[in-house]
């Protein structure tokens, strides 16, 4: 009987580096995460400000995929965010490129974001998290400029991004939301 050959698939064209934190790993997305994902959009908690629905299955796909997609295209992208001590799925971090159609546009400058589950709001894994993304995107992007953007009612991811340097430079209205527009310029 002829064997049927094994299709060989092309290795990633960016592995995602993981990054540790005393009580987190940041690590590239398992299909695993998928279904905690979901469930996370599904809270009303979670979503609040980023969205005045709940994202469906097929939505919450597409941005794991889209951040694959970043690491594969752009060499940066979003990590998952897992609770070392019970390995839970707990949120998101990173930068991306998101082409957003914003007024004014921040196209080219890498955009931080972050996403926590409900459950791990109030401990200090944001600012865990956060800083460590910011300190590869320091050594990786070197001194150039980074955005965000938070709703204004947010006020403790406003927090958070003030601690890290990040500084309101413009209000605008996006996806019909009321939106802060930061930045910050990165170390050399």
């Amino acid at each position: 009987m002829e064997s049927i050959p094994t299709p060989v698939l092309n290795p990633p064209l960016h592995q995602v580096p993981v990054l540790e934190t005393a009580r987190l790993l940041m690590r590239g997305y398992k299909p695993s995460d998928f279904e905690q994902y979901v469930a996370m959009w599904s809270d009303p908690k979670f979503y609040r400000y980023l969205t005045p629905r709940p994202m469906v299955e097929e939505e919450v796909w597409a941005t794991m995929l889209r951040s694959i997609g970043h690491w594969a295209l752009m060499g940066f992208g979003f990590w998952a965010i897992e609770e070392k001590e019970t390995g839970a799925f707990i949120g998101a971090v990173g930068f991306a490129d998101p082409k957003r159609d914003i007024v004014p546009s921040s196209h080219g400058a890498p955009e931080i974001g972050w996403v926590l589950a409900a459950s791990a709001h109030g401990k200090g894994y944001a600012t865990e998290a956060v800083a460590a993304a910011i300190a590869w995107g320091d050594a990786h992007f070197g001194a150039v400029r980074t955005v965000c953007i938070i709703h204004p009612a947010n006020k403790a991811s406003l927090r958070l991004a003030e601690k890290f340097g990040y500084r309101p430079y413009h209000r605008t209205t996006y996806k019909d939301q009321p939106t802060v527009m930061l930045e910050r310029f990165g170390k050399e």
